[in-house]
């Protein structure tokens, strides 16, 4: 394949780091954009960078994509061809306590990313949704097709609108975007504000881990290796125009298999070797019981649905952890 210049924000993040190391193995020029914050340890967002850094073909710009100006000389600068929008402020519960980081982030810097795009047009602008748009419907699995407008937190309305504000500008400039509602994504590199990750440093390290709903919620945990097959399969696909509609599409990226939390905390004692300490708390504000991504769509349109298993996916996690905080 014909190599690509590609802005992806959030290339320190998981998700961003993994698809950078991906599309710079197989020879794409890879511009990548973090402010660094410290939302989490950043040393973790350090060691993914240093990572990155070792390839001749990736370029690193640390800004906050709020910076409308150093954003634009970016596309000014390096004209990307295609862009990959993972930069936001992740988070359910933390969007209760700090809502201004959410209207920041995922709703004036995507503004942002999409002037950008159309002032210097894209071939393809795919950026990172949810399933928290789904809410706590109680139709199971989710599709694409369901109604969204019922969000239970302020981080799931911020990426309902960032799909609005994608369409808008896909129907005003043709600019070919595609969306991906992601479901519990997890594995080696990961966040450390993610429960598999928070509750192995603490079952290693004998404290308490908080069960919520006394353990009665199911997650949609999509291995990390999945959600990387799941983009480079569409990256270099952009949406076309059905009959005059705008180039829009969203996706969803889950295991298509709904793990219970207990279920995935045994399995987690299992691999680390030792059980858990734990504290059941009743359900918190702004959590869904339940995610179910149905990924018909994705396997219609490019043959591939996720499948790692979480005994898998939990296996691979825990023998990073232990190698990579050994001594630290």
């Amino acid at each position: 394949m014909e190599s690509k210049r590609i802005l992806i924000t959030g290339a320190a993040g998981f998700i961003g780091f993994y698809l950078s190391k991906r599309l710079l193995e197989i020879g794409h020029i890879i511009v990548g954009y973090d402010n660094l914050n410290d939302y989490y340890d950043i040393s973790l967002k350090e060691s993914r960078l240093d990572i990155l850094n070792k390839f001749e073909n990736f370029v690193f710009i640390r800004g906050d994509l709020i910076d409308e100006s150093k954003l634009m000389n970016t596309f000014e600068d390096y004209k990307p061809e295609i862009v990959v929008n993972l930069a936001a402020q992740a988070g359910v519960r933390y969007s209760i306590e700090n809502p201004k980081a959410y209207m920041d982030s995922n709703i004036i810097s995507f503004f942002n990313i999409l002037e950008s795009c159309r002032k210097y047009p894209v071939d393809h602008l795919v950026y990172a949704s949810s399933s928290s748009v789904y809410g706590n419907q109680e139709k199971i699995p989710f599709s694409t097709e369901d109604n969204v407008d019922k969000p239970i937190s302020l981080y799931a309305a911020t990426k309902k609108s960032n799909e609005l504000m994608a369409h808008t500008y896909s129907h005003l400039y043709d600019i070919p975007s595609t969306g991906l509602r992601f479901f519990t994504v997890y594995g080696p590199y990961g966040r450390p504000d993610m429960a598999y990750f928070s509750f192995t440093k603490k079952i290693l390290d004998g404290k308490p881990i908080k069960i919520f709903n006394d353990g009665d919620l199911y997650r949609d945990f999509t291995y990390i290796d999945d959600i990387i097959i799941g983009i480079e399969n569409l990256l270099f696909n952009s949406p076309v125009s059905p009959d005059g509609e705008a180039p829009y599409k969203v996706y969803n990226i889950g295991n298509n298999s709904p793990v219970k939390l207990m279920y995935f905390i045994e399995t987690l004692e299992k691999f680390i070797g030792k059980d858990a300490v734990k504290e059941f708390l009743p359900m918190q504000a702004g959590d869904v019981y339940k995610t179910y991504a149905d990924v018909t769509q994705l396997e219609k349109d490019f043959g591939f649905k996720p499948n790692t298993s979480i005994e898998e996916g939990l296996s691979k996690f825990v023998t990073w952890y232990k190698e990579y905080y050994e001594g630290k």
